[in-house]
């Protein structure tokens, strides 16, 4: 089954458990409906109920429900509208995959004076989260896996990782990497099996990394696995190109931040 029959299936299961609940699709499973892309599809449904629903009408072993009284301008059918949607991601979801689901609402419409103005407003619960979110967003990011490679990159000091780059050598253009830090020489690629899975692929991006290595650029390249199951070994490699190019060009070392970006440490899947 492709990604986009599971989107397909996972979004119609999310508007019939809240149909059959009497709720509200939320979280990730409205993020879907909105469109979005996620970093993980949810493995269940998510869904709002109102306070007071009678307990045989729920079964949290299919549906992941969460109880709450959302007003009704919050609501939009049978899914929260999109700014909640957005404010519940942020608060609730790891701040790496937070980032991947803004990122992708604004590349879909979502308008960024929008979130800025969702951040400003946020109190309670996890308001920092939607905060941090917010200040990090970029809609030029091309997809999740970008998006979820560049929080691991925003937990690196002296690293600025902007995404979608040209990158032009005497006039001639050498490519538009996934992320790039101009003045460490630092590229670095999220690489889809997806992208490699003809020879056609692996050789035309073999030649466009030859390319930028010869041009003076290091290339990092990450795995899906590495950026979304190691991100803690991704960010120890980014940390060490980091420091090793800071040395190099007489730049000083910076403190490590704390680690905000990176989710708890989880055994690879």
């Amino acid at each position: 089954m492709d990604h986009e029959e599971r989107v397909r299936r996972a979004v119609n299961a999310a508007h019939e458990a809240a149909i059959a609940s009497g709720g509200v699709v939320c979280r990730g499973s409205a993020a879907l409906a909105h469109g979005w892309e996620v970093l993980r599809i949810p493995g269940r449904p998510q869904v709002t109920v109102p306070k007071g629903r009678r307990k045989e009408r729920l079964d949290p072993r299919l549906v992941e429900y969460r109880k709450l009284n959302l007003p009704e301008h919050q609501v939009d059918e049978v899914v929260t509208v999109e700014w909640r949607t957005l404010s519940d991601c942020l608060r609730y979801y790891p701040a790496s995959e937070g980032l991947c689901i803004a990122d992708s609402a604004l590349l879909h419409g979502f308008a960024h004076d929008r979130l800025v103005e969702l951040a400003k407003a946020a109190r309670g619960p996890n308001a920092f989260k939607v905060k941090l979110v917010a200040a990090a967003v970029d809609e030029r990011a091309a997809n999740v896996f970008e998006s979820a490679t560049r929080a691991i990159a925003l937990s690196v000091a002296g690293l600025d990782a902007t995404p979608q780059v040209s990158i032009y050598q005497d006039g001639a253009f050498l490519g538009r990497p996934d992320l790039v830090d101009r003045q460490l020489g630092l590229i670095i690629e999220a690489d889809s099996a997806k992208e490699h899975a003809t020879v056609e692929g692996i050789n035309r991006d073999a030649a466009r990394y030859d390319t930028f290595v010869i041009h003076g650029w290091v290339v990092l390249r990450f795995t899906w696995r590495q950026a979304v199951h190691r991100p803690h070994w991704a960010r120890s490699v980014l940390i060490a190109a980091v420091e090793r190019r800071r040395t190099e060009l007489g730049l000083p070392l910076l403190p490590r931040p704390r680690i905000l970006w990176v989710p708890s440490r989880r055994r690879a899947a």
